[in-house]
This record gives structure tokens, C-alpha cells and sequence, in this order.
């Protein structure tokens, strides 16, 4: 029997801290430090009270990479509130963040890695 797939994946990319979201049609993106995200990633944005662009939680789309800590997201933000990151913001709070949720399927770079050894 052939093994078409690993039994138990683990989707490698991981969770980054946002520091910035401009307002532009595609939005760009800081991270705090490297996201180590690919051009063609999906990614879902969450972004709690306290940090201006509301409009901006959950809401997802491909990315290009422009940066080790930079990229655009295909979401149009030009209307939306201004991004700012609070200052005084307590330890224990969600900070915004953005999350890896798929990719485009024509590329599935990211996807193939274990990060866990099995």
C-alpha cells in the first residue's frame, strides 16, 4: 500500500504579532520579528478592541511576501480605521496577530513541512 500522505502534518507556519497595518488596497503588514511566511500563503487577521482597525478582524486572503517582516494581504483597508498599537496595553491581552491558515493549493510550499519530528 503506497503512503499518499504524512499521517499526522503539522501546518508549519506559525502565528506572528502584527506591529502595523496600512490603509491601501493590497493592506501591508508588519510583524514584530521574521514571519518566515511564502508568497500565496492565506492568512486571517485578528485584530481585538485597542487597536483602531476593527473592520479589519477575520478577515483573510493570499499574501506576497515583501519582507523578512513585511508583506501585502489581498484585503482592501483604505476605508477602514487607522491601525494603532496601544500603548500601556496590559501583559495578560490578545495582541492583533496574524495566523497562517492555508495556501493557495497551486503551490502547497508550506504546507509539506513537519516542524515536529515524529
Amino acid at each position: 500500500m503506497a503512503i499518499l500522505a504524512i499521517a499526522n502534518p503539522t501546518y508549519k507556519p506559525s502565528m506572528r504579532i502584527i506591529s502595523a497595518i496600512t490603509n491601501a488596497f493590497p493592506a501591508a503588514i508588519t510583524t514584530t520579528f521574521n514571519h518566515n511566511y511564502v508568497t500565496g500563503t492565506v492568512v486571517r487577521l485578528f485584530v481585538p478592541a485597542g487597536y483602531g482597525m476593527l473592520e479589519a478582524h477575520e478577515l483573510f486572503g493570499p499574501i506576497t511576501v515583501t519582507g523578512d517582516t513585511t508583506f501585502t494581504v489581498k484585503i482592501d483597508t483604505t476605508n477602514f480605521g487607522v491601525y494603532i498599537t496601544p500603548s500601556g496595553f496590559p501583559d495578560n491581552a490578545q495582541y492583533a496577530q496574524v495566523v497562517p491558515i492555508g495556501e493557495i493549493n497551486s503551490i502547497l510550499t508550506a504546507a509539506t513541512e513537519n516542524a515536529l519530528p515524529y
